[in-house]
């Protein structure tokens, strides 16, 4: 037997857990293990549901040189710096001659193979059977319990099977040890059902790295069934309740969500949060977000930051370098869109800009320096601005209703349309500040927006794209529908701003607009805007992470 030896970063001890996953996959021991991150799903949930009866503690394991009988104990803790192993046994019994049989649990059914069951699960129990010896208790073989087929498989530790766990254990660390992610696995049956799917993206990253022709299959949602929860009721008290968000004004109850059905908090205004709620929030990821009445985003309250520190020291290191390659990507991502936009929905088909705009979006891919390219998508914002007019039916009703577009005005905006895309940028820069810090980003950090105190640059980066995309599509949508009236804007002194029902019904519609699915122009399953927009956070680690080669705007055709 060889003692272990660490390589650099790599902890003395690996859970055997981390040793199934490894067998598995070993993207995505690498994911869980070394890169701290995980997502639960059905099966996950399921299998922790069916473990609970032995993960409780129970019965005695006396040492092996103890005149007691050792008769059945469950949750057996044990380590090995020999091995560099740590583990659980789920349950521990008494077999034949004084030996001990570890007994796994497992939720699934037992597979048609020679073995009786699959390497990695062999491989886990083996480990068992090993760190039981270490601790003086004979032990030859063992059993994987497979509750779906109600029925048990003996697995000997035979010198096979051990040589197999040790060479598994040794190119785990080798793995762990080299701080580089295994590419993921190509087209296999495996990855659709995994709950690290949406975090690995297999499909996505092998066709973007051409190591497959194959179209990626459908990305399974992640946590689509829970939406952004907003409280503009001024002087309202959110609390929690019995597994729901409760929401109050003076003692008597308005409203109540249930807290799985909520994916961030957005409070607007003078509305207070109780301790007890932001500790939940906070312990099941779930931001909460806080505006200003006017709607300016203006802080994030969250839990422990992720744990992906080299995303967050490679996305630094990028940034100092100058960032370009993304920043043109960006920009070339957001004229293309712009240029699509107008292509949908002009009355009197701009042709001049629409011309210029695709060539302008061939100069931002091929800019030399950030300055080059800010020169670029200014002039393309004045091309793209002044033919917005076009877009639009004129509305007597709204305050400023004559105007030019051709400059963008804010802080306080002069007419109802600069105000309404103001308010639906805010909308969207808190939607990606959020998905990025989930992701595992700082937010602000960015590569083309510079950084600078209190503006979340990345947010504001990845935001571009899917400014005409989310934002300009929805403000023509309410202005040409006659959705927003008169009495949903304020103006004082030259300022045009929301109304309180306004925020409302812009709120709504880009959390809408959000929801729609659209089929992806390179992966080609549909996905909602908003699973879009974390898709794009984690094709940019990719990147960053030497994955893929570079960074895939999301363009619509």
């Amino acid at each position: 037997m060889t003692e272990t030896t660490a390589e650099p970063d790599v902890p003395e001890l690996v859970p055997a857990r981390m040793l199934n996953e490894f067998c598995y996959c070993p993207r995505l021991f690498f994911i869980e293990w070394v890169e701290a991150r995980f997502a639960d799903n059905a099966d996950t949930i399921e299998g922790a549901w069916a473990h609970k009866a032995v993960d409780v503690p129970g019965g005695r394991a006396p040492l092996s040189d103890d005149d007691e009988p050792f008769v059945v104990t469950r949750s057996l803790p044990l380590s090995s710096t020999e091995y560099g192993i740590t583990l659980k046994c789920d349950i521990v019994e008494a077999g034949d001659d004084g030996r001990v049989v570890p007994v796994d649990h497992k939720k699934g059914a037992a597979p048609d193979v020679a073995e009786g069951a699959w390497e990695p699960e062999r491989v886990q129990l083996c480990a068992q059977g090993l760190l039981l010896q270490e601790a003086g208790y004979p032990c030859d073989h063992g059993y994987i319990y497979f509750r779906a087929s109600r029925r048990r498989v003996r697995v000997d530790f035979d010198d096979e099977l051990v040589s197999l766990t040790l060479e598994r254990l040794a190119s785990l660390r080798a793995v762990a040890g080299s701080g580089v992610p295994p590419p993921p696995l190509v087209d296999s049956p495996k990855c659709p059902r995994c709950s690290l799917n949406g975090l690995c993206l297999p499909d996505e990253t092998n066709l973007l790295a051409e190591r497959t022709a194959r179209p990626a299959r459908r990305l399974l949602p992640s946590g689509d069934d829970a939406k952004p929860l907003h409280i503009a009721e001024q002087g309202a008290w959110v609390g929690k309740s019995k597994g729901r968000i409760t929401v109050s004004k003076e003692r008597t109850e308005i409203a109540s969500v249930r807290l799985i059905d909520v994916s961030q908090l957005c409070i607007h205004g003078n509305v207070q949060v109780s301790t007890q709620l932001l500790r939940e929030l906070m312990a099941e990821d779930i931001p909460v977000c806080f505006f200003s009445y006017g709607g300016w985003f203006s802080g994030m309250a969250h839990g422990l930051p992720s744990k992906h520190v080299d995303l967050r020291r490679r996305q630094v290191s990028i940034a100092a370098q100058g960032g370009l390659a993304v920043a043109r990507r960006v920009v070339e991502g957001k004229i293309r869109n712009c240029r699509t936009l107008l292509m949908r929905n002009a009355r009197d088909r701009p042709g001049a800009a629409i011309t210029s705009l695709k060539r302008l979006a061939a100069d931002a891919a091929q800019a030399a320096t950030v300055e080059t390219l800010l020169g670029i998508e200014g002039v393309a914002a004045r091309l793209y601005f002044g033919a917005f007019t076009s877009m639009l039916k004129p509305d007597p009703r709204l305050p400023g209703s004559v105007f030019d577009l051709t400059q963008r005005n804010r802080r306080p905006p002069k007419d109802a349309i600069n105000c309404l895309l103001s308010y639906g940028y805010s909308m969207l820069t808190k939607e990606l500040t959020v998905t990025t810090w989930l992701v595992g980003f700082d937010p602000y950090i960015g590569f083309y927006h510079r950084p600078r105190y209190g503006r979340p640059a990345l947010a504001l980066d990845l935001a571009e794209e899917f400014r005409p995309l989310v934002v300009d599509s929805t403000v023509l949508t309410l202005v040409n529908n006659g959705e927003m009236g008169a009495r949903d804007f304020m103006v004082r002194a030259g300022g045009v701003s929301l109304t309180g029902e306004g925020r409302k019904k812009v709120t709504r519609a880009i959390e809408r607009r959000l929801d729609d699915e659209i089929t992806h122009p390179r992966f080609g399953y549909r996905i909602s805007y908003r699973r879009v927009l974390e898709v794009q956070a984690r094709l940019l680690g990719a990147h960053l992470l030497g994955e893929i080669p570079d960074y895939p705007p999301f363009v619509t055709r």
